[in-house]
């Protein structure tokens, strides 16, 4: 018999958000049932509090930037079409005051030629302005544009991150509240997380698993596909039934410095009259080989006497030290294939002398 823990298959993980270095304000209660939607935990960043804080206020002043640089550019465009209307105008007196040329001597003449010249030049002056104008116009507002824009952006991706740190059950079930990967213990309220750590696990217990931490002499001996029966504590009428999926050769220390190591096995879950929930402590019987008709005896109940391995049959008040042959065995059990008989009681505490046949104190 090997110990294990069923485990579920697949988990549906619920981490902490990319990018973010926070401190647990709300967490739910390991083991808890939870509907999809449900507030599960809720984190704080302040470094992202403060930059979502901070592009909302440059978006503020961007977008007040740019109406005030609309505003100018109104202003200036409205002053310049007003410069062109009395360029107009005056254009229109010179070329009324040259029909009067016929009766003016040749200097006023020349005056009234260099006054309209003067107002034609003004009005190509104040039209090249009037274009250059509504060239930095779009220009600008264009450049003023495109960083609100940019700012919206990043505020929205902000705010996203934001909200992101209260994060919800993405369906119905049970929450396991994953273990610091600071103190190795479940997280809590104040501990610090950051980018992608495993918050909470949700199992899919549609499928189950069995996991088990072998001695190396259990090791050796199982194979992948060698079936196993499975018994739990805390489920005393349920039976399941599986087979060997995978063996880790690397082992594991028994406790630190410990040259004692356990390797670790899983095994499926086939089928059972009911599924174990996960955690639930598995009894494991791994059938190395299956051969009909044998007896087989605990371990503890076998001991060598010289040089010979023995039990001691119950023989009315006293026992009977007898000799047998074991077959394949592991560390808690052994294949008897000669020297008993079925039905035959065995000591798993060597008696005292004064019980065995033909011994004394």
């Amino acid at each position: 018999m090997i110990d294990g823990v069923a485990e579920p298959v697949r988990y549906t993980t619920i981490a902490c958000p990319s990018n973010v270095d926070a401190i647990i304000t709300f967490l739910i209660d390991d083991g808890t049932h939870v509907n999809e939607g449900d507030v599960v935990c809720i984190l704080e960043d302040n470094d992202r509090k403060t930059l979502h804080d901070n592009l909302a206020m440059q978006l503020e002043t961007a977008v007040a930037e740019l109406s005030k640089v609309k505003a100018d550019l109104q202003m200036q465009y409205a002053l310049l079409e007003a410069q062109v209307k009395n360029n107009k105008a005056d254009t229109e007196i010179a070329q009324l005051d040259s029909l009067q040329l016929h009766f003016a001597t040749p200097t006023q003449k020349r005056i009234k030629e260099l006054e309209l010249e003067r107002a034609l030049i003004e009005k190509n002056k104040f039209e090249k302005k009037l274009e250059a104008l509504e060239i930095i116009n779009q220009s600008e507002v264009r450049k003023l544009e495109l960083n609100i824009q940019q700012l919206t952006n990043r505020l929205a991706s902000a705010k996203t991150i934001l909200d992101g740190l209260t994060i919800r059950s993405p369906r119905k079930g049970l929450t396991v509240v994953s273990n610091s990967r600071m103190t190795g213990e479940k997280l809590k309220v104040g501990d610090n997380v950051w980018n992608n750590m495993p918050l909470i696990t949700m199992p899919e217990v549609s499928e189950m698993k069995v996991k088990m931490m072998a001695g190396e002499v259990d090791f050796r001996q199982i194979n992948e596909n060698d079936s196993v029966s499975f018994s739990f504590d805390a489920m005393p009428n349920n039976v399941a039934y599986g087979k060997i999926t995978k063996k880790l050769p690397v082992g594991q220390p028994y406790k630190r410095d410990s040259k004692v190591k356990f390797f670790e096995v899983e095994a499926s879950v086939d089928s059972a009259l009911q599924l174990p929930e996960p955690g639930f402590t598995a009894n494991c019987r791994v059938f190395i080989k299956q051969i009909r008709d044998t007896i087989v005896v605990p371990q503890i109940a076998i001991y060598e006497e010289d040089s010979l391995k023995v039990v001691y049959v119950k023989k009315k008040n006293k026992y009977e030290m007898r000799p047998i042959t074991t077959g394949l065995s592991s560390s808690k059990e052994a294949i008897v294939s000669d020297g008993l008989k079925p039905g035959e009681v065995i000591a798993l505490i060597k008696p005292p002398p004064s019980m065995v046949r033909g011994k004394t104190k």
